[in-house]
């Protein structure tokens, strides 16, 4: 049965507008998003069978042109839009981050690392500079590796700091292809960088661990030393 033939207080637009969206389910607003199912299958049911498949949102938002299309009701049309989609939200949320004080507003510098690095398929390594007040100065890319390693370097940092004049730095890095837990490679790369960038009066305020659905804070686990 097509959505139009549904109870009106059933459909997911309508839902939407009188409850908001927090209302709908994942399928839901997908379904909006994709606005038509295929034969035998509404939007909805689409929507369903999209979320099954890839395990969540953040699955079918990591899900690569090939895979996205290999479901019968998607197209590369589709994904194109998704993509724009998911742009758009990463760059009002990098505009929320540049304007706000990072430490007052932990959850939005969250929600960007995770929507910028957790869909990679390959290792990053990350910085997030700061003022002496907190205020976000840039986020720079600072390294690029494989999916188990990246190779980074302490001196680079200290050097980007020193450029951009910052008082504190907030860093991060992914797992593609693993969970939100830290290795002992990555504790030992954190003291590193701590004491390196505290001889140049810059101190390391968090460093985020960022994995396909997940992600951990060194702070909030107690591990900056």
């Amino acid at each position: 049965m097509a959505i139009t033939e549904w109870p009106e207080h059933e459909r997911p637009r309508e839902r939407l507008l009188k409850h908001g969206a927090k209302a709908l389910s994942d399928a839901e607003l997908l379904a909006i998003f994709l606005r038509v199912g295929v034969k035998g299958k509404s939007a909805v049911d689409l929507a369903r069978e999209l979320v099954s498949t890839f395990g969540n949102l953040a699955g079918l938002f990591s899900a690569s042109e090939t895979q996205l299309c290999s479901v019968n009701g998607v197209g590369p049309a589709k994904y194109v839009q998704l993509q724009a989609v998911l742009e758009m939200g990463r760059r009002a949320l990098e505009e929320e981050v540049l304007k706000a004080d990072a430490l007052n507003s932990p959850q939005a510098v969250r929600d960007y690392l995770r929507m910028t690095l957790s869909r990679l398929p390959h290792e990053v390594f990350v910085a997030v500079f700061l003022t002496a007040q907190n205020r976000v100065i840039a986020v720079d890319e600072l390294f690029r590796g494989t999916l188990t390693q990246t190779s980074v370097y302490p001196r680079e940092i200290v050097k980007r700091a020193l450029a951009h004049n910052a008082g504190g730095v907030i860093l991060a890095h992914n797992h593609p292809s693993g969970e939100a837990s830290p290795s002992a490679a990555d504790r030992s790369l954190t003291k590193a960088l701590a004491e390196a960038l505290a001889l140049v009066d810059v101190r390391v305020l968090d460093h985020f661990i960022v994995a396909p659905g997940a992600s951990l804070s060194f702070a909030e686990e107690g591990l900056l030393y």
